[in-house]
């Protein structure tokens, strides 16, 4: 998740002056509703007060904000004073999200007596963290979480809280891979445990933590993290192939830097997902089906992969290679040898290669017009045999191409 504002860690503060600096570093003043809207005892929970205290902030963070009752209410109310959307969350525990501007504020009632005992049931320490509103903000960290964020370390604040919502046993693994964070040793045992809790948990919330891993800066320490504690077992292959049996040619997260950053935001996430998931798990998880059918193309391939970049396919297959991968082909060249990536990098930015960009070289329209071919499988066949003969250099323009076309049309009639 890219984040709008980079400033220093507060994190050697004195605790009067970090709620000072979280609060202006929220920016209270932008937010889409005004604080003094909010009741008495509210206060804000969670990443935004993390991330502020770290100095990772960003220009609009999602605002998670506790109120003492009636969150449901609440919402509705400023939903209509404001313009905003109301998304009711969970009506039983009266959780709802209010979008309104580009921002989105999730409000939930208190869980126990008090606000201490709310963040007790969170899921690390250094989520456990609270800015209590008013007219001079105070921080609140029963657990000890700013000490966590010192030493970038991650931990339960009771195994009993990753019980309850199995979505943090993943959700542990997505923070270290959004952060520097060392997992703590009894919290990594704990994960281990409960490992075969985390289907319980509802398949499009476990889509959407694997989604943001996958495009963290950290995703590859977090997805050998998640390979070691077996977590995604229910959603692999078997055996799961990881980045050291199909990707046998190259390590992709170091071979990455060749790319350019819009190159390498679109197929870093896709070979990780289709390395560490299944098509079964992809479908299992509630994946949009483009996601699946790319992760399905690029598997295809991976598991052809001959370890000569390709150079054993016949050229039909060749062709159906670069046909069926032409966007995500990056996700497969970061697998290739060192020479083989170069040249096919190369090529593939070149949109005018007529083997990684392949079409035929004149459309089915002119060869009917031209040489009175109906519609049908033969004039399918036809653009198919063009498309071979312009991918591998043996036609270069429009009159070539309808001669070959003649040639081909007599053969087949012949």
């Amino acid at each position: 998740m890219a984040h709008d504002a980079a400033e220093a860690s507060i994190l050697e503060l004195e605790p009067e002056q970090q709620a000072r600096e979280v609060w202006r570093r929220l920016t209270p003043e932008r937010w889409p509703v005004s604080p003094k809207d909010l009741p008495a005892g509210s206060a804000l929970v969670g990443g935004s007060i993390r991330d502020a205290l770290i100095g990772r902030q960003r220009r609009a963070p999602d605002l998670d904000l506790v109120v003492p009752e009636g969150a449901l209410k609440l919402t509705q109310r400023l939903a209509r004073d404001y313009g905003g959307a109301c998304v009711v969350l969970d009506e039983a525990r009266d959780m709802a999200r209010l979008v309104l501007g580009g921002w989105t504020l999730d409000l939930a009632r208190r869980d126990g007596d008090d606000l201490e005992t709310d963040l007790g049931r969170r899921d690390f320490r250094l989520n456990a963290i609270a800015l209590v509103l008013g007219d001079a903000p105070m921080l609140l960290d029963p657990t000890d979480g700013i000490a966590d964020l010192r030493c970038s370390r991650l931990q339960a604040v009771q195994e009993q809280n990753l019980i309850d919502d199995p979505l943090r046993l993943l959700r542990a693994l997505r923070l270290i891979a959004e952060l520097p964070l060392t997992i703590e040793a009894e919290t990594r045992v704990m994960l281990h445990r409960h490992r075969h809790r985390l289907p319980l948990a509802a398949p499009e919330r476990i889509q959407a933590e694997l989604t943001r891993l996958v495009e963290s800066p950290g995703a590859a320490l977090a997805l050998q993290e998640l390979k070691a504690l077996d977590l995604l077992a229910p959603w692999q292959e078997l055996p799961a192939p990881g980045f050291g049996g199909v990707l046998a040619g190259a390590d992709p997260e170091t071979t990455a830097s060749c790319l350019t950053t819009q190159e390498r935001d679109q197929a870093l996430p896709l070979l990780r997902l289709t390395t560490c998931l299944s098509d079964e798990g992809l479908q299992a998880l509630r994946f949009s089906r483009r996601q699946q059918q790319r992760c399905a193309r690029l598997r295809q391939w991976l598991h052809r992969d001959d370890g000569k970049a390709f150079g054993s396919l016949p050229e039909a297959e060749r062709l159906t290679l670069h046909r069926t991968l032409e966007d995500d082909l990056p996700a497969l060249i970061l697998t290739l040898p060192l020479p083989e990536r170069e040249e096919w990098l190369q090529r593939w930015r070149n949109d005018d290669d007529p083997l990684f960009h392949p079409r035929p070289p004149v459309d089915g329209r002119t060869l009917q017009e031209s040489l009175s071919i109906p519609q049908g499988p033969r004039l399918g066949e036809l653009l198919q045999h063009l498309s071979l003969e312009r991918a591998f250099g043996r036609l270069h323009h429009r009159e070539e191409a309808l001669e070959a076309a003649r040639l081909w049309l007599s053969g087949r009639c012949g």
